[in-house]
């Protein structure tokens, strides 16, 4: 069979013909056919076996008869290089039509975004997160969405996404059509697929998910700590170009990354603490040969297509099977081979059994000649968790200590500065006593101005009454007149001050002749021309 006889468009066609591809891959020819009928489809397939081709091809013949300006297909997926892989996927098929696609994720700006959401890019493809915080904008609204399309189903439908996944359904319309595409579907997640889907057409279900033909699997038997130590003589000794490493925890994957650095080993680190713009740098350093190896957590076993890939290490045996299928499918990707090697602890044997169970056949197990099994490892990789544990409560005792000698020494400085200031105090006051000058002697009923002496008593002037409580008589409840201050006399008597000189002086008393002239100035004929 040819993509010819898929009846597909034949500006499709030219798309598959500029990336080499003659002959559909099997989940192709199954699923397009089925997809371009309108009818739900449930597939599973092995990773790099062609599905993003399979559910993209069918629904861009479909858009090309629609009206631009509207977004119609949305695509779900859990990791944010997943959807920019599949943006890259879309770009290269439509580059001889008129459709436009966009990805919207998180970890970078929204606003080049909030403009697909607003031109009507054809496709979304979008993590459910970010699409959610767009939701709460009047802008992004999928009112005319025709297709849904839900890659690598069984991660985005299990207990960490489903709950966004269902808000994200919850805006969609009800009459859709819906595609659903997974390397793995375990049976529970089959079950609760079949309820979201309409009859739906099922397709490789049922298969064991087993990787690619192409890949050559090996398990090294290994001392946890000796593990960093044999990795650095895999990529000295062997002829390993590039490789994917693959960690359980991200604090891993930083150490192992840091430990391969300090021996000579070109590489990067990629996981959910990096920005996008660290992940997205790294990526391509390791796509394009400047990286030989790339360390990565399981965010980088769904989304990350390196063409050509030749080794994935699992550095930490998974915990499901499903993820060891996911890790594996990096490389034998487009009918290419490659090799996967798990560096086994004898702790992580029950991990090892469950995926030879799934894969259905025991892994060989492969000795590195020259390697010293039973030597000392010359470092410490990890520090064990009772020991962090430990190290870490100590720490905080410690710095309970000294936030409890703190607080006393402040307690006690402030003590010490109130001691002083009162202390400071009282040797004051008696200093202040001694240099107050000594009240002077009250006499005459108290009136404050010393003893008075015989015959200085103050005399009401005529017409008044007697002086009371040391107090001369006057008006009651009225200012003296003419105001000015009391003048002591010689022998203590008080009187009131002399009035001033008036600013006219009486000539009455100035001689005739003067007073002559006087007057004479004063009624000059001159003064009086003014009238």
């Amino acid at each position: 069979m040819t993509f010819e006889l898929l009846d597909l468009h034949p500006d499709l066609l030219r798309g598959v013909a500029d990336l080499g591809w003659s002959i559909p891959t099997p989940i192709q020819a199954d699923a397009i056919p089925q997809a371009l009928a309108g009818r739900d489809v449930l597939a599973c397939a092995a990773t790099g076996s062609g599905k993003t081709a399979a559910f993209l091809l069918p629904v861009m013949q479909r858009l090309l008869d629609r009206p631009r300006g509207t977004t119609r297909v949305l695509v779900l997926t859990p990791t944010r290089e997943l959807a920019a892989q599949i943006v890259a996927s879309f770009e290269d098929l439509a580059r001889h039509t008129p459709l436009t696609g966009a990805a919207v994720f998180g970890g970078v700006a929204m606003g080049p975004q909030e403009r697909a959401f607003r031109d009507g890019v054809d496709v979304l493809v979008a993590t459910p997160g970010r699409l959610l915080d767009h939701f709460q904008n009047d802008y992004a609204r999928l009112d005319e969405l025709e297709v849904l399309i839900l890659d690598e189903a069984d991660r985005m439908l299990d207990m960490g996404f489903l709950p966004d996944v269902r808000r994200v359904l919850a805006r969609l319309p009800e009459a859709r059509q819906n595609l659903l595409f997974s390397a793995t579907l375990p049976p529970p997640i089959v079950e609760l697929v079949r309820e979201m889907l309409r009859e739906p057409v099922s397709i490789g279900v049922e298969r064991r998910a087993v990787p690619v033909d192409g890949v050559d699997q090996a398990v090294f038997p290994v001392r946890e700590d000796l593990k960093p130590w044999l990795l650095i003589d895999l990529l000295h000794r062997e002829a390993i170009p590039g490789a994917l490493v693959f960690t359980r925890t991200k604090h891993r994957a930083n150490r192992l990354a840091d430990l391969l650095a300090r021996n000579g080993v070109a590489c990067d680190r990629i996981h959910g603490n990096r920005s996008q713009a660290q992940r997205t740098e790294a990526l391509a350093r390791f796509k394009d040969g400047r990286l030989r190896v790339l360390v990565a957590t399981d965010i980088a076993a769904r989304g990350i297509d390196v063409e050509a890939l030749s080794h994935v290490v699992n550095f930490d045996v998974p915990n499901v099977p499903e993820d060891y299928i996911h890790r594996v499918g990096r490389t034998a990707r487009a009918g290419l081979t490659g090799e996967a090697f798990t560096l086994a602890a004898p702790e992580e044997s029950p991990e090892m059994a469950a995926i030879e169970r799934a894969v259905g056949q025991r892994l060989p197990r492969r000795n590195l000649e020259g390697f010293d099994y039973d030597m000392e490892a010359p470092e410490r990789f990890e520090i064990p968790l009772g020991e962090r544990i430990a190290s870490l409560r100590a720490r905080r005792a410690e710095e309970r200590a000294r936030a409890r000698e703190k607080a006393e020494r402040k307690a006690q400085r402030e003590a010490e500065e109130q001691a002083r200031r009162t202390a400071g105090k009282e040797s004051r006051k008696p200093d202040r006593e001694a240099n107050r000058p000594a009240p002077a002697p009250r006499g005459d009923g108290g009136n404050g101005r010393g003893p008075v002496e015989p015959g200085n008593q103050l005399h009401p002037r005529p017409g008044q009454g007697p002086a009371k409580h040391g107090k001369p008589a006057g008006k009651p409840g009225g200012k003296r007149k003419g105001g000015g201050h009391q003048q002591q006399r010689p022998g203590g008597r008080y009187r009131p001050a002399e009035p001033p000189e008036p600013k006219h002086p009486d000539l009455t008393e100035r001689p005739t002749e003067e007073r002559a002239a006087k007057i004479a100035s004063t009624f000059q004929p001159g003064r009086l021309r003014r009238f």
